[in-house]
């Protein structure tokens, strides 16, 4: 009979051991959880702070009574692992309630305990963060126990700060945001970034961009320009790291990015200790490098993985590719793969193409205009990445770009996906199609558009910028320095442009892309700006309220 010691509930640990359970009915199988609750919901933790999931009890997944009859676990909770002896193949535990000590021999270990968030204040401080139960109890009973106009400042501006953010204002809630960096949920690229923090705004909220907390008082948090803001709860969401200090005093490889070292089939440097979830390295799928991914898919699939390994059923992990996606207010936010800012920093080639489509056909009521950005290699035609903002039927684009990006798909054949249609799902050329028209056209006629950041340089250069919207378009808000031409006078008119370097750009850069076509044909050099005049807008507007 084989023993294993799993180390860590919720995602990775749990779907070890019930997985193992159900290849192998003799195993022994121990689940070792620090905290009081071995199975629950902890991406619906904010939900309920917001009061959109009502009820406590629906985040509780599983009991360690209901697991033991089920699935024949014994379940240990508020029980630590202090230790790993590998000499003997035992583990130390403590029970975190009694003091009690014991240990376990095994044969095999599943290390699962995830990461740890970065203290903000400091050891003492009042922050509390929002990756447990116990973390949620604390912070109703806080904000149960403010009065009638409670405050709160959430600090970090990704996953759990904005979604922290999002269920705090819609329980009425007045809240800042304090972002250490220079814009909001860093997977995303600038122009885009924009989008999440003009849609944070408009709901109310008081964002700090570029700053960091010096201070958290009984009543405030001061900032490290001196601004201090009123804050009844205050939420620590500025990170987390990898929970290693066991796997490293037990003298497990860690590696690059400080994460445990993992082989294809999740072995650590130890053979029979495994290890999976948000504290283990993953394989990059557009480099192949180690990363960081801290997704609950992730850590499902791979407790899985470790379970078939276990039950001599190995398979090899498939790279990552970081699909994620998140609802901001009434936008959804979703990114796969890498952002143009980390394909600059690695000096990676890439290519890049910004549209502007409808979710669905227009002419059915309810459409919603989205924000695609599509990273390509300009060589291979491959997808590096993508990011999406809009509303509905944002996550269904992504899971179609992921899914082509896990097949091998080049971005031109994106255009010929064959795709559900009914108007009030999609168009017959669903963006998808589009975005893959847009990539088959610079594919043939590569350098034949100009990015929003690139403009500036090109028309000090010498380039003229022609506005090929309508007058009235144009009236409404321009680029500065662009000459209004409109598409229907262009044939008539482009002799007026003869001689010069030309750029041309329409609102979202389909009839840029006409006017691109059509002057290159009568002989002009031209190039349309990509994502045309919403994607400048995007990413030169200022922001609104106090941020820096």
């Amino acid at each position: 009979m084989v023993t294993v010691l799993v180390v860590g509930g919720v995602a990775g640990g749990m779907s070890a051991a019930t997985r193992l359970r159900r290849l192998d009915e003799s195993a022994n199988i121990v689940i070792f959880e620090r905290g009081p609750y071995v199975s629950f919901a902890n991406c619906g933790l904010p939900y309920y702070v917001g009061g959109v999931i009502e009820e406590r009890g629906s985040l509780l997944l599983q009991t360690p009574a209901v697991l033991a009859a089920r699935f024949r676990l014994d379940v240990r909770v508020s029980t630590e692992v202090v230790a790993i002896n590998r000499p003997e193949r035992t583990v130390e535990f403590r029970n975190v309630l009694t003091g009690e000590t014991g240990t376990e021999t095994y044969d095999h270990v599943v290390l699962a305990a995830g990461a740890i968030a970065v203290p903000v204040g400091g050891p003492s401080s009042r922050a509390l963060s929002l990756r447990t139960i116990d973390d949620v109890d604390a912070i109703t009973a806080v904000l149960d126990g403010a009065g009638d106009a409670p405050t709160a400042v959430v600090v970090g501006g990704g996953f759990i700060g904005l979604e922290a953010v999002d269920n705090l204002v819609r329980r009425g809630i007045h809240t800042s945001l304090i972002q250490r960096g220079g814009q909001l949920f860093s997977p995303l690229d600038h122009e885009m970034s924009n989008l999440v923090l003009a849609e944070v705004q408009a709901h109310g909220v008081d964002v700090f961009l570029g700053r960091t907390v010096a201070d958290i008082t009984d009543e405030s948090v001061l900032l490290d320009d001196g601004t201090e803001i009123d804050a009844d709860l205050v939420i620590d969401a500025a990170g987390v790291h990898p929970a290693v200090d066991l796997a490293s005093a037990a003298g497990l490889r860690l590696g690059s990015t400080g994460g445990i070292a993992v082989d294809e089939l999740h072995h650590t440097s130890d053979p029979r200790i495994f290890a999976v979830g948000d504290g283990v390295e993953k394989t990059d799928a557009v480099d192949g490098h180690p990363t960081l991914v801290t997704m609950a898919g992730l850590a499902n699939r791979h407790g899985r993985a470790v379970a078939d390994a276990i039950a001599g059923q190995p398979a090899a992990a498939i790279p990552a590719l970081g699909t994620a996606i998140i609802g901001v207010f009434d936008k959804t936010v979703a990114v796969v793969g890498w952002s143009e800012k980390k394909l600059v920093a690695a000096g990676r080639a890439h290519r890049v193409i910004h549209t502007h489509p409808a979710s669905h056909a227009t002419y059915y009521p309810g459409a919603e205009i989205m924000a695609i950005k599509l990273l390509v290699d300009p060589a291979r035609d491959t997808i590096l990445g993508a990011q999406i903002i809009g509303g509905h039927g944002v996550d269904k684009r992504i899971d179609v770009i992921a899914t082509a990006m896990s097949a091998g798909l080049t971005a031109s054949a994106l255009k010929d996906l064959e795709l559900a249609y009914a108007p009030q799902y999609g168009s017959a050329k669903d963006p998808i199609n589009l975005i893959g028209y847009v990539a088959d056209n610079l594919r043939r006629a590569p350098g034949s558009s100009v990015q929003w950041h690139e403009l500036a340089d090109r028309m000090a250069d010498g380039a003229v910028l022609v506005d090929v919207r309508s007058p009235a378009e144009h009236r409404a808000g321009h680029i500065p320095g662009a000459i209004s031409m409109p598409l229907e006078q262009l044939r008539k008119r482009h002799g007026e442009l003869e001689g010069q370097a030309l750029i041309v750009h329409c609102q979202v850069g389909q009839r840029g892309h006409t006017a691109t076509s059509m002057l290159s044909q009568l002989g002009h050099n031209v190039r349309n700006l990509d994502g045309g005049y919403v994607t400048w807008l995007a990413a030169t507007r200022p922001a609104k309220g106090r941020t820096s």
